[in-house]
């Protein structure tokens, strides 16, 4: 690996805002935490990044996701437009 051309690489804490929780791991975002430290359980310092969504209040993972009606919304197209026939004779 060739030397001062990579960034920074080190131990990083993700605060998610709107669930309240956060996560050690280790980032190039280092440099780009903006000066904001934060105390870890372990008792050291590390530098905080705050993201809007992580795993925790993203409604994919928590299962609060609003399934979309595809097929209600075919057959109002349909009845909006008409339904088109295929060359091929399919459908």
């Amino acid at each position: 690996m060739r030397e001062e051309i990579h960034p920074a690489y080190g131990p990083v804490v993700f605060r998610d805002r709107a669930a309240n929780h956060a996560f050690l791991t280790r980032s190039t975002l280092v440099a780009g935490a903006g000066g904001k430290t934060i105390e870890w359980e372990d008792g050291n310092t590390y530098p905080v990044v705050d993201v809007e969504i992580s795993n925790v209040s993203h409604p994919f993972y928590t299962g609060t996701a609003r399934v979309m009606d595809t097929a209600g919304r075919v057959e109002r197209f349909e009845r909006r437009f008409g339904r088109r026939d295929d060359p091929r004779g399919e459908r």
